[in-house]
C-alpha cells in the first residue's frame, strides 16, 4: 500500500517540500471551506463583509514589500550554487558566494525591519479612513481589531524574507512545514474564537500567533546557528542594492502593486458601491479561488530554487524538462479543484442552503474560475522568466492593472457585479493569456541563446 502512495505521488510530482505546502493549501482551502461554516453562522452579513475588506485593504502591503522576498530566494539560490554544505549549519566553497549570502541576509534584516515599521502606520490611517467613510452607518466594532490586524500584518513582513532566505538555501521543506504550522494556528483561533463571541478579533490574533512561530522555529534549531555562520561571512564581496537588486525589483515592484490593481480592487469597491454583503460574497468567494490558485502554484514555487539553480548552471534542457512537467501537473489539480469547487457550491445553491447564499452566483462564479485557471498559467510563466533574474511583465502588468482598474470602477459602477466579473474575466481570458504567452515564448527563446548552454552533470 505504501509502495502505492508513494508511485501515485512520485506520478504527481509530489516530493516532501510539494506534500508540505500543499497540505499547508488544503487546509487553508478545507479550513476556509469550515469557517465559512463559522463565519455564516457567528457573524452577520455586514460583519462578513468587514471580515473580507480587511484582507483586501490589508493587502497594500505589497507596496511595501515590493516583490522583495521573491528576489531574495533567486538571488539565493544564484549564489548557493557555488557553494555546497558541511553540515546543517554550514556552508563551504565560494568565499565571494559566502560573502555576497552575509550581505544579502544583513540587507533583509534592516530592510524589512524599517518598512514594517511604516507599515503598522499607514495600515491604521488607510483602515481609519477608508471605514469611518463607507461604514459610518453600522455598528461594527471594527477598530480595535483593525489596529491588532495592522501590528500582526506589519509582523509577518517582517519575518517573510529570512523565510524567503531559507527557501534560497534549499530549506523548502522545512519553510513549508512551518507555514504549515502557522496555517494550523490560523484556523485553529478562528475556530475557537469566533464561537467564544471573538468577532472581528479571531483573525488578527490567528495572525499575530502564527508570526511568533517563526521566531520560535529560528531561535530553537540549527537555523540560529546558520543565520549567526552566514551573517559573519561578510568580506569585501557585497550585493550591491543599487546596480544589482533594484533594476530588478522596481520592475517586479511595479507589476507586483499592479496585481493589487487586478486582484484586491474588487471587495473595496462593492464595500463602497453595493454594500458590505455583496462584498463578503465577492471576498469569500475570491478567498476559496485564491486557495486553489495557491495550491496549484505550490507546484511551481517549491521549484523555485532548482529552477534559479538550474538557470545560474545554464542547464536550460533539464530547465525545460522539470518546468513542463511541473506546469502539467499543477494544471491538472487547478482544473480538478476548480470543478470540485463550483459543483459544490452549485449543489449547495439548488438545496437552498443558507451557506451557498454567502458565496457569488453561479455564473460570475464560474466567469472567476475560468480566470483563475488562467491566471495559475501566467503565474507559472512568470516565474520562470524571474529566475532568471529579469522581469519581462513589467508592461503586460501595468497596462493589465490600470485595464481592470478602469473596468472594475467604470463597469461596477453602470452594471454591478456582473460588470466587474465580466469585464475581468475578458480582460483575463482575452488579453492576459495572449499576450504572456507570447512574452513567455520570446523570452525564453531570447535568453536561452544568449550564452551556450552547459549540459550534463555540473
Amino acid at each position: 500500500m505504501l509502495v502505492v502512495i508513494r508511485n501515485t505521488f512520485k506520478r504527481f510530482g509530489i516530493d516532501q517540500a510539494i506534500a508540505y505546502t500543499v497540505l499547508a493549501r488544503v487546509l487553508q482551502a478545507g479550513g476556509g471551506a469550515i469557517s465559512i461554516v463559522f463565519i455564516a453562522r457567528y457573524l452577520n452579513n455586514v460583519e462578513q463583509g468587514y471580515y473580507f475588506t480587511f484582507s483586501s485593504i490589508i493587502a497594500i502591503q505589497i507596496f511595501f514589500e515590493l516583490g522583495l522576498s521573491n528576489i531574495i530566494t533567486q538571488f539565493v539560490a544564484h549564489e548557493v550554487a557555488h557553494l555546497s554544505w558541511t553540515s546543517k549549519s554550514e556552508l563551504e566553497g565560494s568565499p565571494e558566494a559566502l560573502s555576497r549570502l552575509s550581505s544579502l541576509l544583513r540587507f533583509c534584516v534592516k530592510w524589512f525591519a524599517v518598512i514594517s515599521f511604516v507599515l503598522i502606520f499607514i495600515l491604521i490611517i488607510t483602515g481609519y479612513v477608508f471605514f469611518n467613510k463607507y461604514g459610518k452607518n453600522s455598528q461594527i466594532s471594527w477598530q480595535l481589531p483593525w489596529v491588532v490586524l495592522s501590528v500582526a500584518t506589519a509582523c509577518l513582513l517582517m519575518v517573510s524574507p529570512i523565510l524567503a532566505f531559507f527557501s534560497g538555501l534549499g530549506l523548502v521543506k522545512e519553510v513549508a512545514q512551518v507555514k504549515l504550522l502557522q496555517q494550523v494556528l490560523n484556523l485553529f483561533f478562528l475556530f475557537f474564537l469566533l464561537p467564544l463571541g471573538g468577532k472581528l478579533y479571531a483573525s488578527p490574533i490567528g495572525s499575530f500567533m502564527s508570526f511568533v512561530v517563526v521566531p520560535i522555529w529560528i531561535f530553537f534549531s540549527y537555523k540560529r546557528k546558520l543565520l549567526y555562520f552566514i551573517w559573519d561571512k561578510l568580506k569585501e564581496w557585497t550585493i550591491h542594492y543599487r546596480n544589482e537588486i533594484f533594476p530588478y525589483q522596481w520592475r517586479i515592484a511595479l507589476s507586483w502593486i499592479s496585481g493589487y490593481f487586478m486582484y484586491q480592487l474588487f471587495n473595496p469597491v462593492l464595500f463602497a458601491t453595493d454594500g458590505p454583503i455583496v462584498a463578503g460574497q465577492m471576498g469569500i468567494s475570491l478567498a476559496a479561488l485564491s486557495g486553489i490558485l495557491t495550491i496549484s502554484l505550490s507546484w511551481i514555487n517549491t521549484k523555485v530554487p532548482l529552477f534559479s539553480s538550474l538557470v545560474a548552471k545554464k542547464n536550460y534542457s533539464e530547465l525545460d524538462n522539470v518546468f513542463n512537467r511541473t506546469l502539467k501537473q499543477a494544471s491538472l489539480i487547478c482544473i480538478l479543484c476548480l470543478f470540485c469547487f463550483v459543483v459544490v457550491i452549485a449543489v449547495f445553491k439548488s438545496h437552498k442552503m443558507s451557506i451557498g447564499n454567502r458565496f457569488l452566483p453561479i455564473l460570475p462564479l464560474i466567469l472567476l474560475s475560468l480566470s483563475t485557471f488562467v491566471n495559475q498559467l501566467v503565474s507559472a510563466w512568470a516565474t520562470y522568466l524571474r529566475c532568471h533574474k529579469r522581469e519581462p511583465f513589467l508592461v503586460f502588468s501595468i497596462v493589465l492593472a490600470i485595464l481592470t482598474a478602469g473596468a472594475t470602477l467604470g463597469f461596477g459602477k453602470m452594471f454591478g457585479l456582473m460588470g466587474i466579473v465580466a469585464s475581468y474575466t475578458f480582460l483575463t481570458v482575452c488579453i492576459s493569456l495572449i499576450w504572456a504567452f507570447i512574452i513567455f515564448k520570446r523570452k525564453k527563446i531570447e535568453w536561452h541563446s544568449e550564452v551556450p548552454e552547459l549540459t550534463g552533470s555540473n
